[in-house]
């Protein structure tokens, strides 16, 4: 670094600000489009309003026939209840793969990698035709209920290849001292995949709370709408779409994934980081 010249550090810097302006500018460009009137959004691809106005923030939360702080309470209970379900039941599923012997356990493990080769829209009429006959369409249970089981292997792979990399010595010293499997799973294993268990818990919020093709097939009543679909109420196929009051509320949409995010930063990175490591 000291000896790369300063005219060759201050390209880089320049080059990645650039990039950086060029992917922050749909975002800007929708919070100041939520600052002005209807009949300016599309006029002008200035950032800067010429003129200021707020009221699409109130219609956006009045506007539609329930308020948009129901939309937030709903998505919210669903992400949270994702969060979890699959932090525990990956981690559980995982610690199995991981960590014990059993017959079949390379066998199984192959099988669930193979499972993320399949579009989920494979399964998605199966999917319905069951939830339907367990009468859970339109309920949050279709969203919630597979995160409990371990559905998702993504999770699943990267908590395992964490927990390989915990030394071995640990399990033999546990059952020395009298540990049943469980118990080494829950005072061992997870206190000290507590990085790994954060990234796997950020992934699920972001993914969740940003989901809309599941919400879209399996909730139909409004008052069970999360953000994504509530957000859809704004736009009128006749042509009277309020543009400035779904901008509002996509900003507001924004703000818990930025923050959950930015507060959990540093867990994320070490998480990725030490994952797959060997110590």
């Amino acid at each position: 670094m000291r000896n790369r010249p300063l005219s060759r550090s201050l390209l880089y810097h320049a080059v990645l600000c650039g990039a950086s302006l060029v992917m922050l500018y749909p975002l800007l460009w929708m919070f100041a489009s939520s600052l002005k009137p209807n009949s300016e959004i599309f006029s002008s691809v200035a950032l800067r309003p010429e003129h200021l106005d707020l009221s699409a923030y109130t219609r956006g939360w009045t506007g539609l026939q329930i308020q948009f702080g129901h939309f937030f309470v709903n998505s919210l209970v669903i992400s949270v209840l994702s969060v979890i379900g699959n932090v525990l039941s990956c981690s559980l599923t995982a610690y199995a793969v991981s960590r014990l012997v059993f017959p079949g356990r390379k066998l199984c493990f192959s099988l669930m990698l193979g499972t993320l080769m399949i579009p989920y829209q494979v399964t998605l009429i199966p999917q319905y035709i069951l939830f339907l006959h367990f009468e859970w369409v339109n309920t949050i249970m279709p969203l919630v209920v597979p995160k409990f089981l371990a559905a998702d292997a993504f999770f699943i792979f990267l908590l395992t290849q964490f927990f390989r990399g915990l030394p071995r010595e640990l399990d033999e010293a546990a059952v020395m001292d009298g540990c049943s499997p469980w118990r080494i799973y829950w005072n061992i294993i997870l206190p000290l995949s507590l990085p790994a268990l954060g990234t796997a818990a950020i992934f699920t919020f972001i993914f969740t709370w940003d989901d809309f093709f599941g919400p879209l097939v399996y909730l139909t009543d409004m008052e069970n709408f999360t953000v994504q679909l509530g957000l859809r109420g704004f736009l009128d196929s006749s042509g009277q779409s309020d543009w400035g009051a779904m901008f509002a509320m996509a900003v507001l949409t924004l703000a818990p994934v930025l923050a959950f995010f930015l507060f959990f930063q540093r867990t994320l990175i070490q998480g990725i980081a030490t994952t797959g490591m060997k110590r």
